[in-house]
């Protein structure tokens, strides 16, 4: 038996997930591995549906999405029933900025949203899309490709602000926005962040009452295991109470059995920040991953990552390449991205060999191990890439 395996503990759950057993799997940050138990859960799911039929939703169906978003809002410290779940994180992001009205008498003088330009590309085009409805659109320019210039960030955050969405963990750099001073910056002029945590929830902790974050979303498809097709809502309680989204639907009516006409009353969170009916077969292959990640502990998923994200980089350094991740790994989240001649291509010839990572413009290939993979799968996929680069100059040359 190699001797990571003995020495990580972690590595005990390497048998739960089984795409591991043939295939070198460092992209957790765009998919995490399957779990085992997914079978299980969508065959659950699929006989409840034959055996119950529409008494399912009675039985079932009608309380999952509160029963998994209160395991995700465990997982991020959130009170009870705090978060809501829905199908992306752009859809989340569109249910606050319904609860607001840019345009409005009340909203005149504050009605700008400031975002870093290493926010992930869909809820930009969802914020600068809000212009037509009367939001002023500050945007704050990364100086390096890999960091968000904070200072300048904070600055941008005025009293003319009203909503502030950014990553936790940027997508392309694996960089961690100071969140807690961003929150305190936008509260001292009264505005809002919203905290996307979809590259930090399940490897770097996440506690949203120490940050007094309003807002937080994410998914749980990357490094909780979960699968597409859930997005997770978080809204501060005090504002839970008294927001009104627009982007509503029956499941958020105080009694929506009722089948009421007219105008919607409001249901208690979470159910007043979701819509229509739930997607109920994602949210079942949701859990296995989520439970995973529960038992395991992020705060040991953290201290791994940080080892293996180093062990990265130092191999990185020894061959020249450029890093395009922070050094400092209280400011690096789970992923390095690695930049070299004809990235892009590399990147396609290690997937050949499978040994599964992606590569980003203006980022390179990003290599993102988890709790589950050894640090020979990571020795092995560098001599990849070496052994890649070596072929392919002499075949130029």
């Amino acid at each position: 038996m190699p001797d990571d395996l003995l020495q990580d503990d972690l590595l005990r759950y390497r048998p739960e997930f089984p795409i591991l057993e043939r295939t070198n799997y460092l992209i957790s940050n765009s998919l995490g591995a399957m779990p085992r138990a997914v079978y299980d859960a969508l065959r659950a799911y699929a006989d409840i549906w034959a055996t119950r039929g529409v008494r399912a939703w009675e039985e079932r169906w009608w309380t999952l999405a509160l029963e998994v978003g209160n395991e995700l809002g465990a997982l991020m410290n959130a009170p009870k029933d705090s978060v809501s779940l829905h199908q992306n994180v752009t859809t989340c992001q569109a249910v606050v900025a319904s609860c607001f009205d840019f345009g409005g008498k009340q909203q005149a003088k504050r009605n700008k949203i400031v975002y870093s330009d290493m926010n992930f590309p869909s809820v930009m085009y969802f914020w600068e899309a809000q212009r037509q409805y009367g939001a002023q659109v500050h945007m704050v320019k990364t100086d390096d490709g890999i960091t968000v210039p904070t200072d300048r960030l904070l600055d941008a955050i005025d009293e003319h602000t009203l909503l502030v969405p950014i990553s936790h963990v940027i997508f392309r750099s694996s960089y961690i926005n100071d969140a807690k001073a961003i929150i305190d910056k936008a509260h001292k002029v009264g505005a809002h962040v919203v905290l996307d945590t979809f590259q930090s929830l399940g490897t770097v902790p996440v506690d949203i009452q120490s940050l007094d974050a309003d807002f937080a979303c994410g998914g749980v498809l990357k490094w909780l295991c979960g699968g597409p097709g859930v997005g997770y809502l978080y809204v501060r309680p005090d504002l839970g109470k008294k927001l009104e989204p627009k982007i509503t639907g029956w499941f958020a009516h105080e009694n929506s059995f009722d089948f009421a006409t007219g105008p919607i009353r409001y249901a208690d969170p979470p159910f007043r920040f979701m819509n229509g009916t739930t997607h109920i077969p994602a949210i079942e292959a949701a859990r296995p991953g989520i439970k995973i990640i529960q038992e395991v502990g992020v705060k040991k998923i953290r201290e791994k990552s940080k080892r293996q994200t180093a062990r990265l980089i130092d191999f990185a350094d020894q061959h020249g390449w450029r890093v395009n991740t922070p050094r400092d790994p209280e400011q690096r989240g789970g992923t390095v991205s690695i930049d070299l001649p004809d990235a892009q291509q590399v990147s396609r010839e290690l997937l050949a060999r499978d040994i599964l990572v992606d590569w980003r413009p203006k980022a390179g290939i990003r290599f993102s191990p988890h709790f589950y993979n050894t640090d020979d799968e990571i020795d092995a996929a560098m001599a990849a890439l070496t052994e890649i680069l070596k072929a392919r100059a002499v075949t130029a040359s």
